[in-house]
């Protein structure tokens, strides 16, 4: 079931419309684990009414999150709620080294699944075993990462934002708060998406932009990181973070530095919606991780059983960037509450 499976030739088929274009089992080996460090394991989620009647398939989501980061707990909600669904066994693991991820992505190619979805953080180390998938017949699509790479790499769709657009979205937002001195923190080097981020914040951002590298598993490190920066440079008046953790950390970092930087942040989880709500943290951006995991298990499914191409096979479908701030997290908090923004 590989991309070139199915007829599509330019001159016959018509580009569906790009959603939001704006906006036990199968043993998966190695380093596999869920987003909160658990073994890997089949969903469980409760099948909604109108469960699929085709044929069960099992997909493979393997994805670089490292284990603890709730960030892609929501993620994983959202492809088990589209795996219930659609009839769909759907295997999750996860390993933020690059070699030990391209590893779970062969597993899943030994086990003979039926689609993989993956992200592409560290797309040159992808390659090769994304290749593998397609040569098997497996068809895979990317989401939350690798937006310059998914075409390149021969994926059937994408799902996710333009972190370069997203990054540059949040320095125009930034000129608005009076702020002259930001940091951008990175908790992660070499990830695409982040240094995307930041070097989107400092193309649009009209004050100055320092980057800080930090080790992202290990909070305590992060804090102490940003302290000595903020106690080192008294200039920096905004901190910006890559993940809603992150944010609330630096906010202990910006009090332990006796700082009265501002923080402000991408992606989300019910803990920042409070963070927003009081004050604590300006604003952050929503990439909608639910709809990221959802939409890419259910892209696989209907190439499956219809033959669809989300986007056509052409065009990524953006979930982001969208601000969320004072004037919006109310109606964003409930749905922080159970878990799914």
């Amino acid at each position: 079931m590989s991309r070139t499976s199915l007829p599509r030739s330019r001159s016959r088929r018509v580009l569906p419309v790009v959603a939001a274009a704006t906006v036990a089992a199968l043993a998966l080996a190695g380093c596999s684990s869920d987003s909160g460090g658990k073994k890997s394991e089949e969903s469980t989620g409760n099948a909604a009414a109108g469960k699929a009647t085709t044929p069960r398939m099992t997909i493979a989501m393997v994805t670089h999150a490292p284990s603890g980061d709730t960030f892609w707990d929501t993620i994983r909600k959202g492809a088990e709620a589209a795996a219930a669904k659609d009839n769909v066994k759907l295997i999750y693991s996860n390993d933020e080294t690059a070699a030990d991820q391209a590893n779970l992505v062969q597993n899943a190619i030994d086990q003979k699944v039926d689609g993989i979805a993956v992200t592409l953080a560290k797309p040159d180390a992808m390659k090769a075993v994304v290749a593998k998938a397609e040569q098997a017949g497996i068809p895979v699509v990317g989401f939350n990462a690798g937006l310059s790479e998914w075409k390149k790499q021969g994926l059937l769709s994408f799902f996710g934002q333009d972190e370069a657009v997203s990054g540059q979205a949040l320095g125009t937002k930034l000129n608005s708060t009076g702020v002259k001195h930001t940091l951008c923190v990175i908790q992660a080097q070499g990830d695409i998406n982040l240094e995307q981020r930041c070097a989107g914040v400092k193309k649009t951002f009209s004050g100055k932009t320092d980057i800080l590298y930090v080790n992202g598993t290990d909070m305590p490190s992060v804090k102490s990181t940003i302290t000595a920066k903020l106690t080192q440079d008294k200039t920096i008046d905004d901190v910006v973070t890559l993940g809603a953790p992150f944010a609330l950390t630096a906010v202990q970092a910006v009090s332990d530095a006796g700082s009265k930087a501002k923080v402000a942040t991408f992606d989300l989880n019910k803990d920042l919606i409070s963070a927003i709500e009081t004050g604590t943290i300006q604003f952050a951006v929503d990439q909608q991780p639910y709809l990221q995991g959802y939409l890419a298990v259910d892209s696989l499914w209907l190439y499956k059983t219809n033959g669809n191409y989300s986007g056509g096979g052409e065009a990524p479908v953006l979930t982001g960037p969208a601000f969320v701030d004072k004037t919006n997290v109310a109606k964003v908090a409930e749905f922080a509450a159970k878990g799914t923004r």
